[in-house]
């Protein structure tokens, strides 16, 4: 992690003015003996302006609190705004996401040290203390620094009132380690909680991953996956099959030559932690996408068995379009035709933008509800349902969620999730094939909903999901699928569930349906 913007600066020191007849503007004598020491520390002088970096991190907390925004959205923007070099905007980066990683734990903390609820706080002055709480106990930041240029991002955003708050708040908070903060607050939790606590998940998130590891064969691993929950996640990049002059194994073939690696696991797949994907070859004519390995895996997954020419594809739930236009490139290659449906006009734009690079012989875009999929009278050979969910899978980069999401969430989304699955369903032809796929490990978002459908629908035949996965696979890949574990239940046995400690990717899974012919 990078130093500081200001932290790799030395302490300002008093600065020393000569006035030796000590006569003030105005030609007032002044009685004091000996000359007079003016200090930029004195409330006239301090600094009352955050650094750009600081700055930026703040707007983007802001955004998520106040509009609901995603992190890894709003951030990009933000650093452009700011004129960030490659220093200030690694440091904006790690200021930004460790702050709303740990948020709870650094509330947790700030409980102890703040004389009122925090809830009761002015939501940017709780903000700024969480910045500052991340820099003393998490960064390789000077207290001083870390302490001092809080402050002065307050006086400049907030004002004058608050920054003596956060300056004892923050000087409390920083007279012990985070481990020692944790020993103390975890002194009186039961296990899981105290392991919510050091590994800042909320607990019935850490009771969600704990059953979901333990169905799926993995009961030991659960700090394995705390941790890699809160490591910075590489970018993972797709070529897409095209078959134009702007080819996205071309632009695949230039990411690497510009410091990203091959997959180990899938073909058409890359690795890169160089920083602004926007530099890469292939990004402007959209043929190189940002998108997570265990994403592509899956829609190629739902493309592996035999195609017949001229198939007609599904995606139920398109938005934002990332699945969609791989889907679209590997049914151009068969002669097929995906229809993309989103039911938000603003996210179906997305989606026809994200599906530009492909023919537009090979995909439509629909904007409706995918529950009334059949009004349009159609059937497909293959559908995709990946169902709006908690994404509890991707908390390594959207780790805003794991304190935006709500156990409650789920009454709703599972509901919904069914829903879906129903209409897929009846849209599908006979022989045809399902993909139900989720970004959350959780139970009821996964294997529930499996036996759930199975039990609403006898024509549904569960497919062993591994197999297809293992033939698109590389070496590496493969090994890693070979090894899962025996299962308790059937239905967990042939669904597939990545993790990222495992497989490096977010923690999606996989299930594979056929419709049996009447």
């Amino acid at each position: 992690m990078a130093a500081g913007p200001t932290g790799r600066c030395a302490p300002r020191g008093p600065t020393v003015i000569e006035d030796p007849d000590r006569r003030n503007a105005k030609g007032r004598q002044r009685h004091r003996g000996g000359p007079r020491k003016f200090s930029q520390s004195a409330p006239s002088k301090r600094a009352r302006r955050g650094d750009p970096a600081r700055l930026t991190a703040f707007r983007v907390l802001r955004a998520v609190a106040l509009d609901d925004a995603y992190a890894n959205l709003v951030l990009p923007t933000e650093i452009r705004r700011a004129k960030l070099d490659k220093r200030d905007a690694a440091f904006a980066t790690e200021l930004t996401y460790g702050t709303l990683r740990a948020q709870g734990t650094y509330d947790a903390i700030l409980r102890q040290n703040v004389d009122r609820d925090l809830e009761k706080l002015d939501p940017a002055v709780l903000n700024a203390l969480r910045l500052g709480t991340h820099q003393l106990l998490a960064m390789r930041v000077d207290d001083h620094a870390a302490v001092n240029e809080t402050v002065a991002l307050v006086r400049d955003q907030i004002g004058a009132g608050p920054s003596g708050l956060v300056n004892a708040v923050l000087r409390k908070v920083g007279a012990r380690t985070l481990p020692e903060w944790v020993q103390q607050l975890g002194a009186d939790l039961g296990e899981l909680e105290a392991l919510a606590l050091r590994h800042a998940h909320p607990p019935w998130i850490v009771r969600a991953l704990r059953q979901s590891l333990k169905l799926h064969g993995y009961p030991e691993q659960l700090v394995r996956l705390l941790e890699a929950d809160n490591a910075a996640p590489d970018v993972h990049l797709v070529g897409l099959p095209t078959s134009d002059q702007h080819s996205g194994a071309d632009a695949l073939d230039a990411a690497v030559a510009s410091g990203a690696v091959r997959s180990e696991l899938i073909d058409g797949a890359a690795v890169y932690s160089g920083g602004d994907i926007g530099r890469l070859s292939g990004v402007r004519e959209s043929v190189l996408r940002v998108q997570d390995i265990g994403s592509q895996w899956v829609a190629r997954a739902l493309a592996e068995p035999a195609v017949s020419p001229g198939e007609k594809w599904l995606d139920l739930c398109a938005g934002p379009g990332g699945k969609a236009a791989l889907l679209a490139s590997l049914a151009a290659e068969h002669g097929g035709h995906l229809t993309a449906n989103e039911p938000a006009p603003h996210r179906a734009e997305l989606v026809r933008k994200a599906l530009a690079a492909v023919s537009t012989d090979s995909w439509s875009v629909r904007t409706g509800d995918g529950r009334s999929i059949g009004d349009l009278e159609e059937s497909y050979d293959r559908i995709i349902v990946d169902a709006p969910c908690t994404g509890l899978g991707a908390l390594r980069r959207r780790p805003e969620s794991r304190w935006r999401r709500q156990p409650s969430d789920l009454a709703q989304l599972t509901v919904l999730q069914a829903e879906l699955l129903d209409a897929a369903v009846e849209a599908l032809t006979a022989d045809g094939l399902l993909a139900y796929v989720t970004c959350s490990p959780h139970p009821a978002e996964t294997l529930v909903q499996v036996e759930d459908a199975l039990s609403r629908h006898p024509e549904l035949e569960l497919l062993d999901a591994y197999k297809p996965m293992e033939d698109l696979a590389l070496p590496a890949g493969r090994e890693l699928l070979r090894k899962r574990p025996t299962a308790p239940g059937i239905t967990a046995a042939r669904c597939v569930q990545l993790w990222p400690h495992i497989h490096g990717t977010d923690a999606m899974f996989f299930a594979l349906f056929r419709k049996e012919a009447p």
